[in-house]
Formats: structure tokens, sequence, C-alpha cells
């Protein structure tokens, strides 16, 4: 019986340690990138064109068939036997094997393998963008967690003193030291301070939902452990935009997918012009035949299947040039458009390249300024709080009323809300120009 209690604790105590898990941010983003469907897709669209490439081999192969057929003539009909036409009911049939390749179309094969291999690192390049706008979400949506559940704290200390100042209200009122009104004042402040609670558990508890439905995860147990935030510095930026842009161009995979474009381009004018050369293709056939007369007389009969099988077993082989002369000036436009095509990604590339750079210089004054913010908003508390502490002695020794004490202390929390919103703020706007340089945003 014993044992079946500590069976028993032991299980709950699993169960409970298990519900009540704590996600680290590297978890979160493991998390997302093996189960977030949009990635799945590309991880599909991955094979797909991995199965290009194995089509696409198949091109220089050369290509066999066999194939088989009978018929059933009556009246006058031809004897495969004795090759002549004969009044009579004949059954036959054949069998027959062909192979064809290609030798030459101009390299188009060639150009389509190269294409259908572009094609995959492409898809990879895609799969890499998605992950990474994945990656970034997700510390995102951690972030904000960890915000919310420090003005969380905030306002429960704060709904903590109100109830302190209801208390020391009372005292002083029935001390005949303070009026009535400052109690009431005291209740009512408190009474908001609560309101504030519920309104930022709220909010916690959007952030959390928020996130978990980003993971897919059940949202009922879902919680995130605490980030070790180092406290933002102007310091910890980079020298200049540039240097984060010449660093984005040689890791960033959308940049890489739109010169993969060009390449793409370039062989697909290749192609076109394929259409200008000869064909060259060859071809080998082995084949043989059988017939029964279904009306012979009596005593006579038809040679044996395999006897003639085998004697009207015949081979062949052959090839085949195909010149393109004319053809309506579709080679030409075919040529003109593949060209085209490789303008539109050149000048993709560009605007790919003009994008990154707008996106990380108004990242870097994003970074920069949240920065100052931070500095600024750390001032602030910092006044704020001697502010308080100057108030809070001078309403216990009834130099200040109730009213002008919780303006005070307004300003403090505000200040501390302020401080908190510009250190997250700082530090989501510093990982994505680590983002952009390619350095973790785990860390």
């Amino acid at each position: 019986m014993k044992t079946k209690i500590i069976l028993f604790i032991a299980v709950i105590t699993s169960l409970s340690a298990f519900s009540q898990k704590k996600w680290t941010l590297k978890e979160c983003v493991d998390h997302a990138l093996e189960n977030n469907i949009t990635i799945k897709q590309n991880k599909l669209n991955i094979d797909l064109q991995e199965e290009n490439v194995l089509s696409s081999k198949g091109n220089f192969l050369p290509t066999v068939s066999a194939n088989t057929g009978g018929n059933l003539n009556f009246g006058s009909g031809f004897d495969p036997v004795s090759q002549n036409r004969i009044a009579t009911s004949i059954f036959g049939g054949s069998f027959g094997v062909s192979s064809g390749v290609t030798i030459f179309n101009g390299f188009r094969n060639l150009n389509t393998y190269k294409q259908a291999q572009l094609g995959v690192a492409s898809s990879k390049l895609d799969l890499q963008k998605i992950q990474n706008d994945v990656s970034l979400f997700v510390v995102n949506g951690y972030l904000n967690v960890l915000f919310a559940k420090e003005n969380l704290t905030v306002a429960k200390v704060q709904a903590a003193i109100s109830k302190k100042q209801i208390e020391r209200a009372k005292t002083q009122f029935e001390a005949g030291v303070k009026p009535k009104g400052d109690v009431l004042n005291a209740k009512s402040t408190a009474a908001n301070d609560e309101q504030n609670v519920i309104a930022k558990e709220n909010a916690l508890n959007i952030a959390l939902l928020n996130l978990a439905q980003l993971l897919q995860v059940d949202t009922a147990t879902f919680d995130v452990a605490p980030l070790e935030v180092a406290s933002p510095s102007a310091a910890l930026l980079y020298n200049s935009p540039k240097e984060v842009y010449e660093k984005a161009l040689l890791n960033r995979p959308e940049i890489e997918r739109a010169k993969l474009d060009i390449e793409n381009a370039n062989l697909g004018i290749n192609i076109a012009k394929s259409s200008y050369m000869p064909t060259v293709s060859a071809s080998a056939s082995a084949n043989t035949n059988y017939g029964f007369n279904l009306d012979l007389p009596t005593g006579a009969s038809n040679t044996s299947f395999f006897k003639q099988v085998n004697d009207n077993f015949g081979y062949g082989l052959g090839f085949s040039v195909r010149v393109p002369i004319f053809n309506g000036f579709k080679n030409n436009a075919s040529v003109n458009r593949s060209k085209i095509n490789r303008i539109k990604s050149e000048v993709n590339l560009e605007n790919e390249k003009l994008k990154l750079q707008q996106t990380i210089e108004q990242s870097f004054l994003d970074a920069k300024a949240a920065a100052k913010s931070y500095e600024a908003a750390q001032i602030s508390l910092e006044a704020q709080k001697e502010a308080f502490k100057n108030a809070q002695e001078r309403y216990n020794y009834g130099a200040m009323t109730l009213f002008d004490f919780d303006q005070v202390r307004n300003r403090l929390v505000n200040a501390e809300s302020t401080m908190i919103r510009a250190k997250y703020d700082y530090v989501f706007k510093t990982k994505v120009l680590k983002f952009y340089y390619g350095e973790s945003i785990l860390e």
C-alpha cells in the first residue's frame, strides 16, 4: 500500500512539474522551426524541386518501350507465314522493342538540368528566409511576454502600496491627523490599482496566447522562462548602418535568391537559343510476328509459335537530324522574352539590395533612438524614485496631501512602465540589427 502511495505521489509530482514547464527562448525558436506550417510547406517545395532534378537527369538517358498486338482476320487476308494473300481465317500478332536517344539538341538537356538544380537551391533559400522571419517573430513574441510580466510586477507592487496607504490613512484619520477624504481617496486609488493589475494580467495572457499560437502549442499551461537581459547600452550598436548592410549582402537569403534568378534567366536564354540548332537523335528496334491459319485442311498444321517468332525476328537502327529553318519568328520571340526576363531579374536584384539597405538604415536609426530613449527613461526613473521617497516622507509627516502624494506615485509608475518599454524596445531593435548582420538573435 505504501509503495502505491509513493508511486501515486511521484506521478502527481511529475505531472505537476510538466505542467509548470517554462519554455526558454531557444526552445521556442527550435519548436517553431520544426512545426511551423509555412516552413513545412516550403520543405515540400524543396522535395518537388529535387524531383525536377531527377526528371531532368532522365533527359540524358535513352527511352525504351515494348509493344505487342494481335488481330483476327476473316476472309481474304495476309498470311504472315507464306507471305501470300489467302481466303481463310487467320490469327496473328507481333512483338517489338524500340529505343531512342537524343544525341544533341543544342545543349537544351544540359541547361534544363542546371535550371532544375538552381530550383533546389532557390527553394532552400526561400526556406531559409522564412525560417529567419519566423525566428524573429518568436523572439519578438517572447520579449513581449517578458515585457508584460515586468509591467504586471510593477502593477502588483503599486497595488500593494495602495493597500498599505489605506491602512495608514485610516490610522491617521482615527488619530485626527488626516480628514476622512484621504481614506476615501486611498480606497479609490487602491481600486484603480487593482483594475490596473487586472489589465496587466490580461495583457500578459494575450502575449502568452499570441506566442503559444505562433508555436502551435497548448495555450492552457504555456509559460516562458525569464531571459537574462543586460542593461542596454549605445556601445552595443554597430559603428554604422553601412557596416551592417555590407555584411547582410553576404548572408541574406533574399539577396542570394535574386542572384540565382539571374543565373536561371541566363540558362533560359541558352535554352531558347537551342531552338536555332539542329537536333540529332538515334533509334534502335527489334520486332517479330507470328500467325496461325484457323482454316487449315485436315492433317495440315501451322508452324510452331517459337519457330515463327525466331524466323520472323528482325532488327533496325536509325538516326535523324532535324534542322530548324523557319517557324514564324517563334524562336526569336522566345529568345527575346528570355532576355527580358534576365533584365527583370537584374532589376529585381538591385531592388532587393535597395530594400535591404533602407530596412537596415531604418533599423539602425530605430535602435539608436531606442538607446537614447532608454537612457532618458533611466534618468527619469531615478529622479522619480527620489521624488517618491521625498513625497512619502512628507506625506507621513503630514506635509503633503494624499492627492498630491498619488500624483507623485503615478509619475513613478509611469516612469517605471516607460523604462521597461524602452528597455525591451531597444533589446528587440538591437536583435533586429544582429539578425541582418548574421549574428545569433537567441543570445
